[in-house]
């Protein structure tokens, strides 16, 4: 569906920029906007690798082990269901613990693992807390340093790029709070919803 608006919205541009007049204008952005994607995409290739670099150090020295273990005591309470030494739990640990260092080229590989191992561990056709907890963690995606945006701004020439890390934080928090607020109101007492998971990604999709 994505597709067919995007291409619905070039055709539209296309057809108003011949109607206005401005077509040369329009086929001047369009190869201007290519070679700046292009360099967007190296100088962000370049902070990746930075903190992919890092973050490797820091699995390496054990940091990011310890850093996992901690996670996991901190989100177990949301998550009871689960093996609190389990592979699910784990996962879990590292997805946030990914998002929270601003690395979501990680976290994004780190959430999908994390969501099959719970889909293994629970072995239920329906919508549990610990997915909801887990989709609701992801979306509000807290960021103690956000790294991309970061490489973004700078890249468009904010004189500090990170100065937007308190504003996003906050925001990410006041998510996250009424998020948990409507899980809990949602589930109630119960672990389990009867609505099977396979309808909720039908209407995702």
């Amino acid at each position: 569906m994505l597709n067919y608006i995007v291409v619905l919205f070039i055709f539209l541009a296309i057809m108003y920029s011949l109607f206005s007049g401005n077509a040369s204008e329009v086929s001047s952005a369009a190869i201007n906007s290519s070679a700046d994607a292009v360099g967007l995409v190296i100088q962000l290739a370049g902070a990746m690798g930075l903190w992919g670099g890092i973050m490797a150090v820091a699995e390496k020295s054990g940091l990011t082990g310890k850093l996992n273990r901690l996670m996991g005591y901190i989100l177990h309470p949301f998550f009871k269901t689960l093996d609190k030494h389990g592979k699910a739990m784990e996962a879990v640990a590292m997805n946030v613990t990914a998002n929270l260092l601003g690395i979501g080229n990680a976290a994004t590989p780190l959430g999908i693992k994390a969501m099959r191992e719970i889909l293994k561990e629970e072995k239920t056709a329906y919508t549990t807390r610990c997915v909801a907890m887990l989709v609701l963690l992801n979306t509000a995606s807290i960021q103690l340093l956000p790294v991309t945006i970061g490489a973004l701004r700078s890249k468009y020439g904010a004189a500090t790029p990170f100065d937007c890390t308190l504003p996003i934080l906050a925001n990410s928090l006041i998510s996250l709070i009424f998020g948990m607020a409507a899980v809990y109101l949602l589930f109630g007492r119960k672990n389990v919803l009867k609505y099977p998971r396979a309808k909720i990604l039908q209407r995702s999709s």
